[in-house]
């Protein structure tokens, strides 16, 4: 593991940007809220890409009190993509947002996609969060439907996250890993399993980005300010990643 300090935010003069984007499955928020809004400052991101957003009962009221607890907005998703969510901070500009729902297998979960185009400075760059089946056929079909649901966002650069369910050996990982860079990867930083969080045994969250975005660190998030293993213990049952990338001016 790497132990070099992840960059921060920032904008460079040729108009590319330094995102810090973070993918957490936060299990519908039914574990320790304080601990989680503790997380997610310390990580300090621009983007958040949640899984297991509440999607039930006043889940706009949910979402929305966890963006404020954070100092971030609500960019799209929850309910409508069936649990991912899009969080951002206000150095985000939106175009335009989409929330997908996949074909569904009968017997299992709805999943979805929450889908966004933002712009940071100069950068332009489409966003995807996921949370794949537990069933290995359809989470397979589901990777390839995430990989034409990137495409289909016509942009220059695309980052993609979530809970893949499977490990970096799997069909559906390796599909992704083949198109796209797995930042854990490309530029190892912090921890690498994420699940559990009491017992972290496998690495089955991701952070996936296009070619022509630089990888400058990713991975479960460790040695930040104001960021205590309680807190990782108790937010919910994943660990997060956190990943920079630098985004090139489009």
């Amino acid at each position: 593991m790497a132990t070099f300090p992840l960059p921060e935010s920032r904008t460079d003069p040729d108009g590319s940007a330094v995102v810090r984007v973070l993918s957490y499955n936060i299990r519908s928020m039914r574990d320790d809220r304080d601990a989680l809004a503790r997380v997610i400052l310390a990580c300090a991101p621009d983007l958040v890409l949640v899984q297991e957003a509440p999607r039930f009962f006043r889940w706009r009221k949910h979402a929305a009190r966890l963006a404020a607890r954070t100092g971030l907005v609500v960019l799209g998703g929850g309910a409508p993509a069936a649990g991912p969510l899009l969080l951002c901070s206000l150095r985000a500009t939106a175009e335009r947002t989409e929330d997908v729902l996949l074909p569904r297998t009968p017997g299992l979960h709805q999943r979805g996609f929450a889908t966004a185009v933002v712009r940071i400075g100069r950068a332009r760059v489409g966003l995807l969060s996921c949370h794949l089946s537990l069933a290995a056929a359809e989470r397979y079909a589901q990777a390839g439907l995430l990989l034409e649901r990137l495409a289909a966002l016509d942009v220059p650069y695309a980052i993609a996250g979530g809970d893949i369910n499977e490990r970096p050996g799997g069909r559906a990982f390796r599909l992704l890993a083949g198109k796209l860079q797995d930042c854990w990867a490309t530029a190892p930083w912090g921890g690498e399993f994420t699940s559990t969080a009491a017992a972290p045994h496998q690495r089955i969250d991701a952070i996936f980005a296009t070619p022509g975005i630089e990888v400058l660190g990713c991975g479960v998030p460790t040695g930040l300010r104001g960021l205590f293993g309680q807190d990782l213990r108790t937010a919910t049952d994943h660990l997060p990643v956190l990943a920079a990338l630098r985004v090139p001016g489009s």
